[in-house]
């Protein structure tokens, strides 16, 4: 039976007060072997990121499966109001926990982060900015990485094959990409010519952008995500975290990343470098407007121009010698970049 009439039916939800949201799926089924430092990482992860955001950011926080010491510690975050979010679920996958952190928010931009990043002071404000002075971005990564231009950037570099904008810039942080690649396992045997130069656009005189992005943290526009698989069938790989790649193309928006580093990946094990006190130190939590003009769906036949066509013709062994030399890769490393 029900008495009386609700007072909250047919109200307009309130404009929200957030401008950012972040997302992290956690997964942390046991305190042994490959887990056995993850939950201080993750600790590491969440102290970094309340320390470097600002007071318009919404965190959500998907429980994947975690035991119990991990998940009495995300109910103690939302209690201490540390968090506005907690989802506690069974492991189904970490795309699917994504998805049910995004449903339910109308945030213009949203972060999505493995749980073992460290958070650097003032990659929240460089993100903003990006998004504010490139109208056509829809990702931006805060890590550089090697050779990201490869790797789902067919429309970017189409769309800049001639402007003498984009062109190889000189690596700024060559110590934070070495870290990076230790973190994920690699010895230091690659070519070391990657550790000098990386393929850049330059926005304005105060202002330069790397191609591409990785997608470990990474900030998205959150319209991207209006037409979303209800599932994914793989726990983590497949086809599941491609989506995210390939998901920015669908509107043209360019994969862009910050030009220096402004996040370390921790991987699975404790060191000693991750106590760093100038990890720690509190950025000044600036609120950084932006205002977004919303693209369309492209349409199929461009899609397949820029990002199949187009693409297939520059990955040939003569032209990708060609667009080296005319995008200014020093002539002695473009035979082996």
């Amino acid at each position: 039976m029900r008495v009386g009439y609700n007072p909250h039916k047919d109200q307009v939800n309130d404009e929200s007060k957030y401008i950012h949201q972040i997302i992290i799926p956690v997964y942390i089924p046991n305190q042994e072997g490959y887990f056995k430092d993850s939950l201080e990482i993750f600790k590491l992860c969440i102290e970094s990121l309340l320390a470097t955001t600002h007071q318009k950011t919404f965190i959500t926080i998907a429980n994947n499966g975690s035991d119990k010491m991990v998940s009495d510690y995300l109910d103690t975050l939302l209690k201490q109001n540390k968090i506005q979010e907690l989802i506690h679920t069974e492991n189904i996958g970490k795309l699917n926990a994504i998805i049910k952190g995004l449903a339910g928010n109308n945030i213009e931009l949203v972060t999505i982060s493995d749980s073992d990043v460290l958070f650097l002071p003032n990659w929240q404000q460089e993100t903003a900015k990006i998004f504010a002075n490139v109208s056509n971005v829809g990702t931006v990564g805060i890590v550089p990485q090697f050779k990201m231009y490869e790797h789902y950037c067919g429309n970017i570099l189409f769309h800049n094959f001639f402007n003498k904008k984009m062109r190889f810039r000189p690596v700024k942080n060559s110590d934070a990409l070495i870290r990076f690649y230790d973190s994920i396992g690699w010895d230091r045997s690659y070519n070391q010519d990657y550790l000098k130069f990386n393929l850049g656009i330059e926005i304005n005189s105060e202002m330069n952008v790397l191609v591409g992005s990785g997608h470990f943290v990474a900030t998205y526009r959150k319209n991207m995500f209006e037409e979303m698989p209800s599932y994914f069938s793989h726990k983590m790989g497949g086809n599941s975290e491609l989506y995210l790649d390939e998901l920015p193309l669908k509107k043209d928006y360019w994969r862009l990343t910050t030009e220096d580093n402004y996040a370390y990946h921790m991987g699975n094990v404790l060191e000693d470098w991750m106590f760093d006190k100038s990890n720690q130190i509190l950025n000044n939590n600036v609120v950084f407007q932006h205002d977004f003009t919303e693209k369309r769906k492209i349409s199929k036949i461009l899609y397949f121009i820029k990002n199949r066509l187009f693409v297939k013709f520059i990955s040939v062994k003569w032209t990708v010698n060609l667009f080296l030399k005319w995008k200014k890769l020093p002539d002695n490393m473009i035979k082996k970049y």
